[in-house]
């Protein structure tokens, strides 16, 4: 984990470029050679969590504007890439957060993460698609609906939850995944304009949106 680690603060750098400002997170910006060079020269394999995704960007930043979204809950963050959801929930006093995936990369970059921004949240590398997730009352999903057989088991689990009672709140900049049937069980909660940088990284996504899944 140590090697890792030194490939993280070797090939990423601290920034605040980007729709939350307020929260720093280590990643690969246009200043790092890593950003431009071909995929077989990185290190590492698949670093989704190296970047900061438009639907991440967009729930941080709803949860920073709007704390009673989070306030004295629990909260899990699917997918957590970065952990940028789960720490700007932990800032908005979120009564415990846990940030999750499967890649021990992002677990790590996530708790190095939350260290710079002086949060204290939990970690998990379990699977939870499919889970009753009873020891939360909030999911956040970032960015999940790019492959349209995926979106199918995570709209159907994520159904189950909501008629738990549980919100589900989830940032999307328009994946094909997030069908128009789908986004008709939705609230939209907010949308938001890209800084350009992002913009630059998201294959011609200009704005990136939250939502909130509809219990019926």
């Amino acid at each position: 984990m140590n090697a890792i680690r030194s490939q993280i603060l070797k090939h990423t750098m601290p920034t605040r470029q980007h729709l939350t400002p307020e929260l720093w997170l280590r990643l690969i910006t246009p200043a790092c050679p890593l950003w431009a060079a071909p995929a077989e020269s990185s290190p590492f394999q698949d670093p989704f969590w190296a970047f900061y995704w438009p639907g991440g960007q967009a729930t941080a930043r709803y949860i920073l504007d709007n704390s009673e979204i989070v306030k004295n809950r629990r909260i899990l963050d699917v997918g957590c890439g970065c952990g940028a959801g789960a720490i700007a929930a932990s800032k908005m006093q979120a009564k415990h957060v846990v940030a999750n995936d499967i890649d021990p990369c992002a677990i790590l970059v996530t708790k190095m993460n939350s260290k710079m921004n002086e949060c204290n949240i939990e970690t998990d590398i379990r699977n939870f698609i499919g889970s009753e997730c009873e020891n939360f009352d909030t999911i956040l999903i970032g960015d999940m609906f790019y492959d349209a057989e995926f979106a199918e088991i995570l709209f159907n689990w994520l159904h189950k939850l909501v008629k738990k009672d549980k919100l589900i709140l989830i940032g999307d900049p328009g994946r094909h995944g997030l069908t128009e049937e789908r986004r008709q069980q939705m609230t939209l909660l907010a949308k938001y304009d890209l800084p350009l940088e992002s913009c630059m990284e998201n294959n011609g996504f200009t704005d990136t949106a939250l939502w909130r899944l509809n219990k019926s």
